[in-house]
């Protein structure tokens, strides 16, 4: 027995011994004296005991005209939200409310052993639970009746596991199933996500469905909207175009509300590249002022339609690079971005800002050099919170591991016998003696939790 129970039946013997250990009564016999005894202890430890969180009502609610809202029990809901379950802490301190995952398996990941859905609901903040929905480019076949029968007992299994965890905002049936790459024309996907959208109404009336696709594009919504009429919610996962997301669905006839579920720096597919084909990383100063403008215009162009937006992605990983879409270092310190999405949230900056790096100054950026010749890089970085700042540069292969969708890569190998001398700020450089494509790195960290990093890339000849 729970160690408070334990605690309040010895204080309600002591109090009451005479209805635990009765004596012969005239009134009421032993048994049910005794029975009246341990009924009272039941309600003394019910008492005492917190109480039970239940499942919230999540409402998509039609104002007319047009508009629409997020309730969660009959309040107003506004999602303010992160992708990605690290730092969730820091999520509810910068005024965050959400965030999302795009698996159950992230659900049921650990975080000093709570479970992801019981540590968001001791924090007060809510999960856009992801339902994985399997991609053809994996090797799903949407015509195998066998598959797709398994698949839709998955998502069943899921709903019926989380449908009254106290957390559950939305359900996120699916990511970019369509293909990241494709004209999402296929009927066959979009069909069957109304019949995995009927399957989770029907195990959670109390919860709204969102899926998740890539981009906006005409022919896409266009099929979506012909074979897929269950949908509470669209997601669109979009970068460079992230603030025209409400106009491209108002151009299409979508009537329905959306959310913008991934947004974040110019995707690596919207630079430009080096003569070379490697493509240009915006800077962390540029991609801070991306997710701004991004999150403001979609929610104002999208006001009364858009119920929120979700910044990707709330912790690091390598994709083209170690740094491109992580808003934290993969050392753990946050970067710019994650600031200004604070601001964007409560129009407050966080207590500690994360420096800026203004520049990197090197003779071979996006240029071809020598190999193992010598050069000298310097950059600039300031911190307006004044704090010293430590700098570490780092020379990187270029990734060969080039994944879409956002599969997982292969982190590319690094060269520290490169950096023969650092000073802070300014470092002296031997190029690697191996032909290739490569990239120089510099981390800048104020000490505090906060930095920044930005790269050039150049080609050993």
């Amino acid at each position: 027995m729970h160690s408070k129970a334990l605690y309040l039946v010895r204080r309600a013997r002591q109090v009451f011994p005479m209805l635990l250990f009765p004596t012969p009564r005239k009134v009421l016999p032993a048994r049910s004296w005794r029975w009246l005894g341990w009924s009272l202890i039941a309600s003394l430890i019910s008492a005492f005991s917190p109480v039970a969180a239940r499942p919230a009502v999540v409402r998509v609610v039609d104002r007319g005209n047009g508009e629409f809202a997020l309730t969660r029990d009959g309040e107003p809901y506004v999602v303010r939200g992160a992708g990605g379950s690290r730092s969730l802490e820091l999520v509810k301190e910068l005024g965050g409310t959400t965030i999302r995952t795009w698996s159950i398996a992230q659900l049921e990941a650990t975080i000093d052993g709570r479970t992801v859905l019981d540590r968001c609901a001791d924090l007060g903040l809510t999960v856009m639970a992801g339902i994985w929905v399997q991609h053809e480019r994996h090797g799903f076949d949407y015509s195998d009746p066998v598959q797709v029968e398994q698949q839709r007992e998955t998502v069943r299994a899921a709903v019926r596991k989380y449908r009254d965890h106290p957390a559950l905002l939305i359900w996120g049936l699916g990511n970019e199933m369509e293909g990241p790459e494709s004209d999402g024309r296929d009927p066959r996907i979009w069909q069957e996500l109304e019949v995995l959208a009927k399957i989770v109404k029907e195990e959670d009336p109390n919860h709204p469905v969102c899926t998740v696709i890539a981009g906006a594009a005409a022919g896409k919504v266009t099929s979506l909207m012909q074979h897929y009429t269950s949908l509470d919610i669209l997601g669109v996962n979009a970068y460079g175009g992230a603030g025209q997301v409400g106009h491209a669905l108002n151009d299409v006839g979508y009537d329905k509300p959306f959310i913008l579920a991934e947004f974040g720096p110019l995707g690596h597919w919207e630079v430009e590249k080096t003569s070379w084909g490697a493509p240009i990383e915006p800077t962390s100063r540029a991609k801070a002022a991306n997710y701004l403008a991004s999150h403001n215009t979609v929610m104002a162009d999208g006001a009364g339609r858009c119920l929120g937006t979700f910044c990707f992605v709330w912790g690091q990983k390598q994709e083209t690079t170690a740094t491109w879409y992580g808003m934290f270092l993969p050392t753990g310190e946050k970067t710019p971005a994650v600031d200004v999405m604070a601001w964007a949230w409560t129009g407050a900056w966080p207590r500690n800002r994360s420096p800026q790096i203004e520049r990197i100054e090197a003779d071979f950026a996006v240029g071809r050099v020598a190999a193992e010749s010598l050069h000298t890089v310097r950059a600039q970085a300031e911190d307006a919170d004044g704090d010293p700042l430590v700098y570490e540069w780092q020379v990187v292969a270029e990734s060969m591991d080039r994944k879409s969708g956002g599969d997982a890569e292969a982190v590319p190998p690094s060269f520290p016998e490169c950096i023969v001398e650092a000073d802070g700020a300014r470092a002296r450089i031997r190029m690697p003696a191996r032909p290739g494509a490569y990239r120089l790195f510099l981390y800048v960290r104020d000490g505090q939790g906060g930095g920044s990093a930005d790269n050039v890339p150049f080609l050993v000849q």
